[in-house]
């Protein structure tokens, strides 16, 4: 093999591998992306209870760690001052299993009984989720998706 030949191959091999690194670095830094966010609410009927359902697919070059989720109105002090990360700490966590790469399909359900729904606001309600991943980056998105309590 020629010299010249042999120093374009080292060439290459360097400038793919700094490529890859930078393309590496890049990817980690990102935050968590949600996609496919779907909210289903079915009232109290009868004897039965009703139940809130919310889906989200997250992706995230690291994996996920913790997706937490949290329903509120849309006549709650939160619209006016905002909701944070630090309020969302404490909030049920969704399922989360994986649905590809980097990506998990996480499910949040929880039941309304008749009481929950008698005490609870009428009107728009909003979904809000916090997606963890596992080097520490977050998303939050206050209005991930929405519904209606009637």
């Amino acid at each position: 093999m020629s010299r010249r030949i042999a120093l374009s191959v080292a060439a290459g091999v360097v400038l793919l591998g700094g490529a890859g690194a930078f393309a590496l670095a890049h990817a980690e830094g990102r935050s968590p992306a949600l996609a496919h966010n779907a909210a289903r609410y079915t009232a109290p009927e009868g004897d039965r209870d009703g139940s809130l359902t919310f889906v989200t697919d997250v992706t995230a070059s690291s994996g996920v760690k913790s997706v937490k989720v949290l329903a509120w109105p849309e006549s709650s002090p939160f619209a006016e001052k905002g909701l944070t990360a630090e309020d969302m700490a404490e909030v049920e966590s969704a399922v989360c299993k994986p649905s590809g790469e980097d990506t998990s399909h996480c499910t949040y359900t929880i039941a309304v009984t008749r009481s929950d729904a008698e005490s609870s606001p009428r009107g728009v309600w909003h979904i809000a989720v916090l997606a963890t991943a596992q080097d520490g980056t977050t998303t939050l998105n206050t209005e991930a998706t929405d519904f209606t309590v009637r």
